[in-house]
């Protein structure tokens, strides 16, 4: 089954059209598969939607970062504000949630410790 496109998806700090959603083939994940995720269900609720325990995913998001060694420059409240902010400006629950960070354009190499930090935030049907 295709991905729906939403609208928006949240990419470092900012919402962004879904199709500007790109990275560089140059990319240390793309090389090297340096990579965290989570998978997240949102519900639609009568009072709105409902993500199933976010505060806990988005900590293993960080902790998996972590463990990978990598640092992501978001909180935990940052993360969950942010899903929650995509989640309203694409006006689309239930969906699924997923939030990825990996490391971008910048150092080749198997410790790439000048590397970028990307994280992206994607909700869809």
């Amino acid at each position: 089954m295709p991905i729906q496109a939403t609208s928006k998806i949240w990419h470092n700090g900012n919402l962004i059209p879904w199709e500007k959603a790109q990275i560089h083939v140059m990319s240390h994940v793309v090389h090297y598969g340096s990579s965290v995720f989570e998978g997240i269900r949102c519900y639609g609720q009568p009072q709105g939607a409902a993500v199933f325990r976010l505060p806990e995913h988005m900590q293993r998001l960080l902790d998996s970062g972590r463990i990978y060694r990598m640092q992501l420059p978001y909180s935990l409240d940052q993360l969950c504000s942010a899903t929650v902010e995509l989640i309203e400006a694409n006006g689309v629950a239930p969906c699924y949630i997923r939030p990825i960070a990996f490391r971008g354009y910048g150092e080749i190499g198997v410790n790439p410790k000048n590397s970028p930090i990307d994280i992206y935030i994607a909700n869809f049907p």
